[in-house]
């Protein structure tokens, strides 16, 4: 698979994942993981391990990777209408650090179409599906945007992940500041509770923050979290920074970054925001988790759930049984 370039290996992979989930050879590429239960958010997780955002965007391979022994999956980032996402190359390996440089743009085939793939998943564990903002829609408008995703998969999913912190949109991460944060937050706790009459269905909402925010950022965001009585906090997305991989091959490529190398930088946002919180929304550690021990530093520092992305694509799918297994 690294013969080819990132992104064509990430599309055979996902091609591969479709048709065997809905093909009879899904069975001899299960993997059987020890049982980890946990309750967060009010749902019911097998083990506390899951898929982050960006490998599945359109929810063509749910049940291929719900088979590898993930706790539970989320899709997307999925946006109103399908976009291309930004020019190619946009994917770029760091493999002396086991890190990955993205650029990719919310490319995506639109909401519509992942809530065709949720419908017909036989998956049946948990799954969260993140919600942004089209490229041509203005942040002034961004919230409309997000309350048409929130509407259209609300009835199928099990909680939904706001992204506001991905750094390849060009100004998204501004969602991220608190009067524009509390504005949004505000408005989808609104529809949240009007969703939840009509489909007697309540469905968490998380915010997934980025890693690069200074410590007053950070406070205003988990003040306005709780303020609106969001469910839950991811920590963390892709960073901007480079100092940690200055001089290695595409170093200097713009995109975020994500693996290893964000792995101390994800961890000291969660410790701060495990300060703050203080136990009162659970958090989901994400950013460079590749075996066991570093999964129980991420909760040891607050995370009631995890996620993985990059270390799936340097170990492949044993990463998940061997850190499930020694949790």
């Amino acid at each position: 698979m690294f013969m080819l370039d990132p992104e064509g290996a990430h599309n055979m992979v996902i091609k591969m994942g479709s048709m065997l989930s809905h093909g009879p050879l899904l069975s001899l590429f299960s993997q059987s993981v020890e049982e980890r239960p946990c309750d967060v958010m009010g749902l019911h997780f097998k083990n506390p391990l899951g898929l982050a955002a960006g490998l599945d965007k359109n929810g063509d391979a749910i049940d291929y990777l719900g088979a590898l022994g993930f706790g539970y999956l989320e899709l997307g980032t999925v946006t109103p209408k399908a976009q291309l996402g930004n020019e190619k190359p946009r994917m770029f390996r760091i493999v002396e650090a086991d890190g990955i440089i993205n650029r990719m743009g919310f490319n995506n085939k639109g909401v519509d179409y992942l809530v065709s793939n949720l419908i017909k998943r036989k998956y049946k564990g948990i799954v969260g599906v993140s919600i942004g903002k089209n490229e041509v829609t203005s942040l002034n408008d961004a919230h409309l945007d997000y309350i048409y995703c929130m509407q259209k998969v609300y009835a199928y999913c099990d909680y939904i992940a706001i992204n506001v912190s991905c750094p390849n949109t060009v100004g998204l991460t501004a969602l991220q500041d608190l009067e524009p944060l509390s504005k949004l937050l505000k408005v989808l706790k609104e529809e949240q509770q009007k969703l939840e009459l009509c489909y007697k269905k309540h469905v968490p909402l998380v915010v997934k923050m980025a890693p690069d925010l200074n410590t007053e950022q950070i406070e205003a965001l988990c003040h306005s979290c709780l303020e609106n009585n969001i469910e839950g906090i991811s920590c963390t997305n892709t960073t901007t920074r480079r100092d940690i991989i200055y001089g290695l091959n595409h170093a200097s490529e713009w995109g975020g970054l994500s693996g290893r190398p964000l792995y101390a930088l994800s961890n000291d946002v969660l410790k701060k925001v495990n300060s703050i919180i203080e136990g009162k929304i659970p958090l989901i550690g994400i950013g460079g988790i590749s075996n066991a021990i570093e999964a129980r530093e991420k909760m040891s520092n607050g995370a009631e759930l995890l996620q993985i992305y990059s270390s799936l694509i340097y170990k492949g799918p044993a990463v998940i049984r061997d850190i499930v297994n020694n949790l």
